[in-house]
Formats: C-alpha cells, structure tokens, sequence
C-alpha cells in the first residue's frame, strides 16, 4: 500500500547553493509533496523552484527565521499527518521513500524517527541525553529507540507529538532537535532511528553562510551559536547556576585564547574564541540569539 500520499517533505533553506538544493531535491521520489521554506523574500528563487518541481511549493518567509522557526513555519503549512524535516544538504538513497513506506502506515507507535548515515564512521545520528552509550538492539521493524536524534532528517507522526509547540525559536542554531526530542519524551513520546532509512548527509552546506568566501564570518557564527544555545539548553533542564558552572571553564578559557590570539596576530583563531566567548556571555546575561553573519543577513 502506498502511503506516501500522507507525507510532506519540509526542507528551509536560505540563499542555498542551488546544486546542493536540486540533488536533495532531486534525491526525494517523485510525486511526495515537498514544501520548501525560504528564509528570504527571494521571489525569483521561488519561481524557479516552482516551475523546475511540479511537486514542490515555496513559502518566502520574508526574513531569516532559522533552523526552528522556518520549520514550525512549514509545519504549520501542512496538510498531511506525516512530516519528514529535511536539511538541504541531506540526499536520500535510492529507496529511502520505499522503506519508510511502512512507517507511514499508522501501524506503528512513534513520534519522531530519524534515519542512519550511509557512512557512520565519523558520528551517529542519534544521542543521548546524559552521552551514555545506547545498547538498545533494532527491532523488527529496523528501529531502536533513542533519546534525541540528529535533526538534519526527522520523521514526524504529527498526531503523536503532544507539545504545546515543535521547535523551540529561541535557539537560532544547534541543539533544536535535541530540545524537541526532550521534551517529547518528557509527554512519554517515542523517538526512534532507523536502520533501513539512508541518507547522505554533506553537513554545514545548508545555507549561504557556509559559502567558502565567509570563512572567518562562518566561523564566528557557528561558534557564537553553539555556546549560546549550550547554554540555553542546559539552562532549561536544570537551572542557571549548573548552567554557569558547568560552561565556565569554556568561558575563562575562550577569553583568555581569545587575547593569546590576538597577539600573534592570528585572526581566524582569534575570531573563533571571540565567538565563543561573547556567545556564552550574551546567553549568561539573558539576551536573545541574536548574532547574524553581517553581510548576508542584513
């Protein structure tokens, strides 16, 4: 039985490599409906897409809503019970949509899954929360449960996702998926990887902001965003005075690389640990993540 009918492919790009957009594209089977999120006002970009793709529509978001708030914007634009989250730099295999045909069945009881890298020797696509190591065994059915999975590619049954909202905007970037997974099993949701679901994953090729040209700006915005958002997370699971003390040694340390650098003149080194530094210390004071990659997203 086809069931692909109830799926609905979300990807949200902004000002993407189109190559690594149309091989994505290119990568999901024919006839799924794909909802692309444009994190711009971009109109050309979305005509484009729409008269290459029958099967793709565009939203133009009108500004850089990020990672969770581009997505909640799909989600809310959906139609089917089914959403699959998708980075644009994510390619499927060539049966991807074959295999999670069976997921798409309603048989099975699941709120997120989350598939396997065709190449795991470097990372895993999954975690947990406490970075024990996870001994649970693949199922019948090819899926073991998790506690978070990695948000470049996310399965959603919608109707067992009990939160009061997906992705939480407060973070811009990093730990997105790991807060949603949290929080969905805090309402006794399951979260599962598959085994059977592969993908490539090019990884930080999503946006305009990885293009080579920006290296030293990339570099701070990625740094800045994850101590940032560490800090938040840990923050909203225990309570600030475990979030300080245990990110203070990253804080001392980045200030005091960031002055060494400084003196030898080595500006990439000097960037980052900046980065770090003014990150952490934003989120220690309460301000919004609000660094942006100045010369693109102004």
């Amino acid at each position: 039985m086809n069931n692909l009918k109830d799926l609905t492919v979300i990807i949200v790009t902004f000002k993407t490599n189109e190559e690594i957009l149309f091989n994505c594209l290119d990568s999901i089977k024919k006839g799924v409906k794909i909802l692309v999120v444009e994190n711009s006002s971009n109109q050309e970009f979305k005509k484009k897409i729409e008269n290459k793709y029958n099967n793709v529509n565009v939203i133009l978001s009108g500004k850089n809503l990020g990672y969770g708030g581009g997505n909640n914007l799909g989600l809310k634009n959906t139609k089917t019970r089914f959403a699959l989250i998708s980075n644009p730099d994510v390619e499927y295999n060539k049966n991807f949509f074959d295999e999670i045909n069976l997921y798409l069945s309603g048989k099975i009881n699941f709120s997120v899954i989350g598939p396997s890298y065709n190449d795991q020797t470097h990372y895993l696509p999954y975690g947990s929360f406490d970075l024990s190591p996870n001994h649970n065994k693949f199922d019948e059915f090819n899926l073991k449960e998790v506690d978070f999975v990695i948000g470049c590619s996310m399965l959603f049954d919608t109707k067992n996702i009990n939160t009061e909202f997906y992705f939480d905007e407060n973070f811009f970037l990093y730990f997105e998926e790991a807060d949603l997974c949290r929080r969905i099993k805090l309402m006794n949701g399951k979260v599962f990887c598959s085994s059977n679901l592969l993908i490539n994953h090019l990884g930080h090729k999503g946006s305009a902001a990885t293009d080579p040209q920006y290296s030293i700006e990339t570099e701070m915005f990625r740094n800045w965003h994850w101590m940032w958002s560490a800090f938040y997370y840990k923050k909203k699971y225990t309570n600030y005075f475990y979030a300080f003390f245990s990110l203070f040694g990253k804080f001392i340390r980045s200030f005091f690389k960031m002055i060494f650098f400084t003196v030898i003149y080595n500006k990439k080194k000097q960037t980052m640990y900046y980065a770090r530094f003014s990150g952490l210390l934003n989120s220690m004071v309460g301000k919004k993540s609000w660094y942006r990659v100045k010369s693109l997203f102004d």
